[in-house]
């Protein structure tokens, strides 16, 4: 028979108002989730501590808004959940690795793959959103809501968010003048704002999507066709683009780093470009960008879409182009070519895929396709290069040159000299690897062969407080933004194609960015096309006069 003194255990579990259960997480989130924001915060405005907390204030309100609005009746504890579980993953990248999840940053995410990934699922993650997103949505499960009418409950909500609002605009009009200054020169503060910064995130990238679903390919360059010189090549012209990823320019020896990171390329007829600088920060923004007509300043996701690429133009030139990934794809770069871009796999190369591929895998197979082309073609080659944070898998045991190096994906744990010994043999391995692709392009008489290298973008390595890369570009420091460029052209190319390599080289030290590439490949191969614009192409300058 059952003691009616002993309480069931849910009556005993307590019993919250809708009101203070959305009042306690927003207060939570704001409080414990936002170190980031708190740190920015204190920075910008030190020496006005009521002025700084008159505006935490307003960010409150802001929070408590969004909840109120979103968090009502039997979707309340869903969408607490849902939020504290986005907070938890959030503040980990941001508060831990100084990442800025902004819409770009959501792009990236959506585009990845699970082998690129699954890098970022470390044990420190997982504890840290156990900690601040599992536990705090057990409890919020736990309670018990105090449920009121559906007439009273919508009254109460829009009560709240009315308040909510009105609280909101009356602390920040106590000194709009210095909060409106603030917000402009400072957007990394609400940037800074977890969850609500990504959820605004996540919205704008929806909307961009949807936008994209409209879109009207504009064809470019349709008017391109071998120039002259091209014209009278004897053997088909190969070039092979690489994109890099995730090389930044100050850990390259040819720009002055004091590690020696450049053996190999030091020793071949090349021109490097020290003061290159990317598209974007991320791979979703710059890989389209820098093969789009469109210069950084004009280049939107949906511009990108809506004008066919350097890809396009170069097979309205009769060339045969080709997209070989050991990346996370071509960001619908290869949309139209006759040949499907191809993922490297392990039988491409067993031994340089243990499991994940490093870019040997490439090398087989580019020997094959030098040795029996028999028209002029294009090769773009995806690297995995650099990318963060599983540096130490990037390269073989065999050439790990610089020790001790991180050996785990969990960059916090190691030493600043362990994560950049580990970055550095990156570097040195893509060094190897485009000294590889040059001496069996050299080597193979068939073709007149030419390379082009460059990185999407750079890399932190803790400097600031940052690791990783995907820092809007306003904001972002110039290891993410600064990139090698490299060309190096065989004799044949330079004979045939009539470039004087002199000429580029005198001009290497000129800054140069992504915006040139488009222009510059169309020029080195001799392709007549409106689309080219002479004031990017680096190689107009050195090109002899046809006779």
């Amino acid at each position: 028979m059952t003691d009616p003194t002993q309480a069931s255990p849910a009556a005993r579990r307590p019993e919250l108002s809708p009101f203070v259960l959305n009042a306690l997480v927003a207060t939570y989130m704001l409080a414990i989730c936002n170190t980031t924001f708190w740190g920015h915060l204190f920075r910008i405005f030190e020496g006005r501590t009521i002025t700084a907390l008159v505006f935490s204030g307003a960010v409150w309100a802001l929070m408590m808004l969004v909840v109120s609005v979103l968090a009502v009746r039997r979707a309340q504890k869903p969408v607490l959940v849902a939020m504290l579980i986005t907070a938890g993953v959030t503040s980990y990248y941001v508060d831990v690795l100084g990442v800025v999840v902004d819409r770009d940053m959501i792009q990236n995410a959506m585009t990845t793959t699970f082998a690129e990934s699954k890098h970022l699922i470390t044990l420190h993650f997982l504890t840290h959103v156990f900690l601040y997103g599992v536990i705090p949505s057990i409890l919020v499960l736990w309670v018990r809501i105090r449920r009121a009418s559906v007439v009273r409950g919508l009254f109460g909500v829009g009560l709240v968010t009315a308040l909510s609002v009105a609280l909101l605009v009356g602390l920040l009009f106590t000194n709009m003048k210095a909060y409106s200054t603030v917000l402009r020169g400072n957007k990394e503060l609400l940037g800074s704002v977890q969850p609500l910064a990504p959820m605004g995130a996540a919205l704008r990238y929806a909307k961009m999507m949807f936008k994209s679903t409209q879109i009207v390919v504009e064809p470019t360059g349709l008017d391109a066709k071998p120039g002259p010189f091209l014209a009278k090549a004897d053997k088909p012209v190969l070039m092979v683009i690489v994109a890099g990823e995730t090389g930044r320019a100050q850990d390259w020896s040819l720009g002055g780093y004091a590690r020696e990171t450049n053996a190999e390329l030091k020793k071949r007829d090349i021109v490097y470009y020290p003061n290159a600088t990317s598209c974007g920060t991320a791979t979703a923004t710059s890989l389209p960008c820098m093969f789009s007509p469109l210069t950084r300043a004009e280049y939107s996701y949906e511009g990108g879409l809506s004008h066919e690429n350097l890809l396009d133009v170069l097979t309205h030139a009769g060339f045969d182009v080709e997209w070989w990934d050991n990346n996370t794809g071509d960001k619908n770069i290869g949309d139209r070519l006759q040949v499907r871009p191809r993922k490297m796999k392990a039988e491409d190369g067993a031994e340089f895929c243990f499991p994940e591929c490093i870019d040997a895998v490439f090398l087989k197979s580019l020997q094959d396709k030098a040795d029996t082309i028999t028209r002029n073609t294009v090769i773009v080659l995806h690297q995995i290069g650099s990318h963060g944070p599983s540096y130490w898998l990037r390269y073989p045991p065999e050439r790990e040159l610089f020790k001790p190096a991180c050996q785990t994906p969990e960059l916090t744990n190691c030493s600043s000299e362990e994560i950049v010994n580990a970055y550095d043999n990156t570097i040195a391995y893509t060094d190897w690897f485009l000294a590889q692709v040059i001496d069996q392009l050299d080597a193979s008489d068939r073709v007149i062969p030419a390379m082009y290298y460059v990185s999407d973008h750079g890399e932190s390595l803790g400097e600031g407080g940052l690791y990783l890369h995907g820092t809007p570009y306003f904001m972002a420091p110039d290891y993410q933004t600064r990139v090698p460029v490299v060309l190096w052209m065989s004799q044949r190319f330079r004979d045939s194609l009539a470039l004087d390599q002199g000429c580029l080289a005198k001009a290497a030290d000129a800054p140069v960015s992504h915006d040139n590439m488009f222009s510059t490949v169309l020029g080195m191969l001799d392709v007549t096309t409106t689309a080219r614009d002479e004031t990017l192409d680096l190689a107009a300058p050195c090109r002899a006069v046809a006779g």
